[in-house]
C-alpha cells in the first residue's frame, strides 16, 4: 500500500511539473512580448496560407493577445489539462500534439486572410472535446464521471464554438472541439484493440 501511494504522488508531481512548466512558458513568453516586445511575437502566429505562418501552428498556444487574454486560458488549461492526463501522461501528450497540429493547419489553409490566430483556446476546447467524447466512446464509470465534472465545470465553453464577437476566433474553438473527439475516438479504439492481460495457471513443473 505504501508504494503504490508513493508511485500515485510521485507521478501526480510529474503531471503538475508538465503543466506547470507549459504555463510558465507561456506567461514568460507573454510578459516578454507584453515589456519589451509590444507584442510582436504575436506576428508569429497563423497566418493563413502564408508559407511563414506555418511556424505559427506550433507556435500558437504559447502565444496570446495580452495578459488578460492569457490569464483567462491559464485556469481551463490547467484545470483541463490535468483531467486528460490524470489516467495516463501519454493521453496529454497524444491530445495536445494532434489538436494543436489539426486545428492550426485547418487554419492555415481555411482561415481568414485578414486574421492571425494565437492563444491556447483552440487547445483548451481540445481537452474539453475530448473529456466529453472520451465519456460518450468509452462509457466506462471513470470517463462518464470526469465528463460529468466537465460539463459542470465548463459547460458553458460549448458557446463558444459559434460566432459572437469579432475579435474571437470561433473557428479555433470549433476546430479544437472536433480535434479533441477525434483524439478521443482514436485513443478509445487504441484502448478496445489491446489484448485483455491472460491468467496463467502454474504447471506442475512451475509450483517445484
Amino acid at each position: 500500500m505504501r508504494t503504490l501511494i508513493d508511485d500515485s504522488s510521485a507521478r501526480l508531481r510529474r503531471q503538475f511539473s508538465l503543466l506547470v512548466t507549459i504555463l510558465v512558458i507561456m506567461w514568460l513568453l507573454e510578459l516578454l512580448d507584453v515589456l519589451f516586445l509590444r507584442q510582436a511575437l504575436n506576428g508569429l502566429g497563423v497566418w493563413p496560407r502564408e508559407l511563414a505562418g506555418l511556424w505559427g501552428v506550433l507556435l500558437m498556444p504559447f502565444l496570446h493577445g495580452g495578459l488578460p487574454h492569457l490569464a483567462a486560458n491559464t485556469l481551463p488549461f490547467l484545470v483541463l489539462g490535468w483531467l486528460v492526463m490524470w489516467r495516463r501522461t501519454a493521453d496529454f501528450l497524444a491530445v495536445t500534439l494532434i489538436t494543436t497540429l489539426l486545428t492550426g493547419l485547418t487554419l492555415w489553409l481555411f482561415g481568414s486572410s485578414r486574421a492571425v490566430y494565437i492563444g491556447a483556446s483552440g487547445l483548451i476546447f481540445g481537452y474539453f472535446g475530448f473529456l466529453l467524447f472520451r465519456g460518450y466512446f468509452e462509457r466506462s464509470p471513470q470517463s462518464l464521471l470526469v465528463a460529468l465534472l466537465v460539463i459542470f465545470l465548463y459547460g458553458g465553453l460549448v458557446l463558444g464554438v459559434v460566432p459572437q464577437r469579432s475579435g474571437v476566433s470561433w473557428e479555433a474553438h470549433l476546430l479544437g472541439f472536433l480535434s479533441g473527439a477525434i483524439c478521443a475516438r482514436i485513443l478509445s479504439r487504441s484502448r478496445d484493440s489491446e489484448p485483455a492481460p491472460q491468467i496463467i495457471f502454474p504447471t506442475d513443473a512451475d509450483e517445484i
